[in-house]
Order: structure tokens, then C-alpha cells, then sequence
């Protein structure tokens, strides 16, 4: 089996896993284009490792009992085959394991779900826009699924909508939110897109 391709790798955060000391793992590709991703560097699915994914076993060995969990982001951690096994592995080594993702993948979200103790899933915003904010058609079905998929599962979860009114107006944002909570999301925040640079 291939291994997980890290296009980078924090050692410690207390922001990425609600409740936790984690390390972050950013998987490298991702095949939507928004406009305002803040990782660029990780769009393209073939740039070389920037650390082997042993590196990443061997540093979390050292760190059992230290941290609780890990992290992992992208870049969109889905798009590899390498993921479940990589997930495993970190649980072997007793740490609790985190995703988050855009949900553009739902078969492959609903294959790690039950090795996941929490996700974080980006709602990019109401389905009518979401084709011009991925820059990739049919995107909002697949997220949706995946929504879908996350809250049947009972894994512990928030959403999140990066939001800038050049994308879509307050009203819009609104009414999004309010969606979300019919629909049973209980924690969902707004994140203000960054523009400089």
C-alpha cells in the first residue's frame, strides 16, 4: 500500500481539535479550486513529500502521553488511498484522530468515519454557489452527501463557512446557517476570508 503523501506537518495545536493537544498532518492534493484557499501550496496532488510519512509515525511515538490526538487536514485528506491506514496506525499508537475535510468524497469520508473521534467539515456556502467557488461543477451534491453521511454517523463534528460578501451576501449566510441547524448541526462557525495576498 502507498503511504500518505504530508505536504506538511505542525507538531502541536490547540486549535485544531476541539478539547485537545493535537499534531496537525497536512495531506498534500486537493482537486477543488476556491478561490480563497489559505493552502495552496497543497492543491497539486503530485508535489514531492515534504516528510515521509514514517518521519511522522517515529516523532508521534515520541510523543505518547504528551498529545492527545492528530489532526488531519489538507490540502483535502480524502483524496488519498493512503488515508485509512494512516488513521489506524495513529490510533494503534493510542492518540484519539481528527479529519477535516470538504466532504468531496463521500464514499471515501463514510470508510474512515469509524476511525474518526471528530470532524471538522467545510460547508463552502449555499448549494447555488458552490460551483463557482470550487470552480469544480457538481461540487455542492457531493458535499452535501457527506453532510449527510457525517450526522448519521454520531461522530462528533462542527461545520464551518469561510465567508466574504463577495462570494455570497449576509441574507444568503443566514438562511445557510439556519439550514444547517434544521438539518441537526449543532456547532457551526463563520470563519472571515483573509483577501490580502
Amino acid at each position: 500500500m502507498s503511504s500518505l503523501r504530508v505536504g506538511g506537518f505542525v507538531p502541536l495545536t490547540t486549535i485544531d481539535f476541539p478539547g485537545r493537544l493535537a499534531a496537525v498532518v497536512f495531506c498534500q492534493g486537493c482537486p477543488w479550486r476556491c478561490s480563497y484557499c489559505h493552502n495552496p501550496q497543497l492543491i497539486p496532488a503530485g508535489t514531492e513529500a515534504e516528510r515521509p510519512w514514517q518521519a511522522v509515525l517515529d516523532f508521534l511515538e515520541r510523543r505518547r502521553g504528551l498529545l492527545d490526538g492528530v489532526v488531519f487536514s489538507g490540502g483535502e485528506p480524502t483524496l488519498q488511498a493512503a488515508l485509512p491506514q494512516a488513521l489506524r496506525e495513529v490510533r494503534a499508537l493510542g492518540f484519539e484522530t481528527a479529519l477535516h475535510t470538504a466532504g468531496m468524497y463521500p464514499d471515501r469520508l463514510a470508510a474512515v468515519l469509524p476511525l474518526l473521534d471528530w470532524v471538522g467539515l467545510d460547508i463552502k456556502g449555499p448549494a447555488g454557489h458552490y460551483d463557482a467557488i470550487t470552480a469544480t461543477p457538481g461540487s455542492a451534491s457531493a458535499a452535501q452527501r457527506s453532510l449527510e453521511l457525517l450526522l448519521a454517523s454520531g461522530v462528533d463534528h462542527e461545520c464551518r463557512t469561510t465567508w466574504h460578501a463577495g462570494l455570497f451576501g449576509r441574507d444568503e449566510l443566514d438562511r445557510l446557517g439556519a439550514g444547517l441547524a434544521q438539518r441537526g448541526v449543532r456547532r457551526w462557525k463563520v470563519q472571515a476570508c483573509r483577501v490580502e495576498g
